[in-house]
């Protein structure tokens, strides 16, 4: 059984050590992966994405040994507001780099305020699907082989109850036990990972 991996409350602690390289090792496990999307996301190519991920990275690890939390504050908030800096300061460069200037840059300078502002709500989506692609890992090492394709192939993909347990050669209630024990598994592990996020 695979354990939960130590997240964020503890994990924020841990990383204000530089040389704690499993928890740094856990948190760009669990943040890389949404700033490269949200680089990916605005624009830029595959390379760019990867020097702002690390760009990211560096300036949590300079960052956080004085970050604190606050009352109404959350981790991945201020995490946000480093990645969204990056990336719209990566943008308005890449526009510079292309010789933008007079009223076009103005159009997208105006074009980057306004997607700087619904970016920290799209970090917080690419947030999320992070925790469920994590949530899912974990479950997915708790049970069954058959339990998760039942869940799988139900949930996911869509097809009938019927023609699942035909192809697991189950009965269809062992198929719907299956499911819910997953879906409620898997609702458990994202709780989890969430409050500890706080």
């Amino acid at each position: 059984m695979s354990q939960m991996p130590d997240t964020r409350a503890s994990l924020i602690l841990q990383i204000q050590d530089a040389a704690n390289l499993e928890a740094w090792d856990s948190f760009t496990g669990l943040y890389s992966p949404v700033v490269y999307r949200m680089a990916r996301n605005n624009g830029l190519q595959h390379a760019d994405a990867e020097d702002l991920m690390q760009q990211v990275m560096a300036s949590v690890a300079r960052a956080v040994p004085k970050w604190k939390p606050q009352k109404d504050s959350r981790f991945r908030h201020w995490l946000a507001r480093i990645a969204r800096n990056a990336i719209v300061n990566a943008l308005v460069r890449d526009r510079r780099h292309r010789a933008v200037g007079g009223s076009e840059f103005d159009r997208v300078q105006k074009q980057q305020s306004s997607r700087q502002d619904s970016l920290e709500m799209r970090i917080e989506l690419e947030y999320q699907r992070q925790v469920y692609r994590r949530a899912a890992e974990i479950v997915r090492s708790e049970v069954h082989e058959q339990t998760w394709l039942a869940f799988l192939y139900t949930v996911v993909q869509g097809q009938s109850s019927q023609s699942v347990a035909t192809l697991l050669k189950t009965t269809i209630g062992n198929v719907h036990a299956a499911r819910s024990r997953v879906m409620r598994r898997l609702q458990a592990v994202v709780t989890s990972i969430d409050q500890e996020d706080r």
